[in-house]
C-alpha cells in the first residue's frame, strides 16, 4: 500500500539546464519549465521542503562554440551566469504557478538575485518557500552536480534527488544496449569501481562521505518527482 505521508521532510532537487530545454536545441522551452514546476509544486504541496539547484547548459551551449579555446575559468563563469539566468526563469514559472521562492547565488549580484546564506535558505525552505540555488559553488572548475552535494549537505537535506531524462541507474546506455538492465539500488562504492557516471567524482565522494544518499530519476516521467517523494519504487537508490 503506498505511503500517506511523504518519506522525506527536505529535499534537494537537481536539475540540468538541459531539462529545460524540451526539444528544443537550446534555451529554455516555457512548456517543459512549466511542466517540471508543475511537478514540483505537487511535492510541496505535501509539505516537504524543496531546494533546487540548476544547471545552465542549455544556455552555454548556444554560446560553446565561441568558448572553444577560452580560458576554462572564465567559461566557468559564463556557465554559473548561465544558471542565474535558469534559476530566474524558474521562478518566473514558480510565481506564476502560485508558489512561494527564492533565488539566492553563490556569485554577487545583489541587484538581481540575493547571495547565497545557509541560515536564510534554510529559514526560507521551514517557512515553505521553494529556494533555487544559482550560481553553483561560486568557483570555477566545480560542476553544479558538486553545487547539488554542497548545498544538499548544507541545509540538511535528507536526499539528493538527480533529475535526469532517464528513468534510474542502469548498467549500459539502455539506448544503445536493449539488454541493459537497472539498478534499483546501487552502492557509491559499487557505482564507482563500475565507472557509472551518475554524477562527478567530487560530487559522489561528498556524498558518500555526508552520508547524503542520491536518487536518480526521470523529471518527464509524470508523477515521478512524487513518487520518489513518497518512498514508492521509482528510479534508482545511490546509497552508503
Amino acid at each position: 500500500m503506498p505511503a500517506s505521508q511523504p518519506r522525506f521532510k527536505r529535499i534537494l532537487l537537481k536539475l540540468s539546464g538541459e531539462a529545460l530545454m524540451g526539444s528544443d536545441a537550446y534555451g529554455i522551452n516555457w512548456r517543459t519549465i512549466t511542466g517540471i514546476v508543475t511537478e514540483i509544486k505537487e511535492v510541496v504541496d505535501l509539505g516537504v521542503q524543496v531546494g533546487v539547484v540548476i544547471g545552465g547548459g542549455n544556455i552555454f551551449r548556444g554560446v560553446a562554440p565561441a568558448a572553444r579555446g577560452m580560458d576554462r575559468a572564465q567559461a566557468d563563469y559564463m556557465g554559473m551566469l548561465a544558471t542565474v539566468m535558469n534559476a530566474l526563469a524558474l521562478q518566473d514559472a514558480m510565481r506564476a504557478a502560485g508558489m512561494a521562492s527564492r533565488v539566492q547565488s553563490a556569485l554577487n549580484i545583489e541587484q538581481v538575485v540575493e547571495p547565497y546564506i545557509r541560515a536564510k535558505a534554510i529559514r526560507y525552505l521551514e517557512q515553505g518557500r521553494t529556494v533555487v540555488f544559482a550560481g553553483g559553488t561560486g568557483n570555477p572548475f566545480f560542476t553544479t552536480d558538486t553545487a547539488a552535494a554542497l548545498r544538499g549537505a548544507e541545509i540538511g537535506a535528507e536526499i539528493v534527488l538527480k533529475a535526469t531524462k532517464v528513468d534510474g541507474v542502469y548498467s549500459a546506455d539502455p539506448q544503445k544496449d536493449p539488454s541493459a538492465r537497472r539498478y534499483d539500488r546501487i552502492s557509491f562504492d559499487e557505482a564507482i569501481a563500475r565507472n557509472i557516471a551518475v554524477m562527478d567524482a567530487t560530487a559522489f565522494a561528498l556524498c558518500r562521505d555526508q552520508k547524503l544518499p542520491v536518487k536518480v530519476f526521470s523529471i518527464f516521467r509524470e508523477g515521478a518527482l512524487r513518487r520518489v517523494t513518497m518512498g514508492e519504487d521509482e528510479g534508482t537508490l545511490v546509497y552508503c
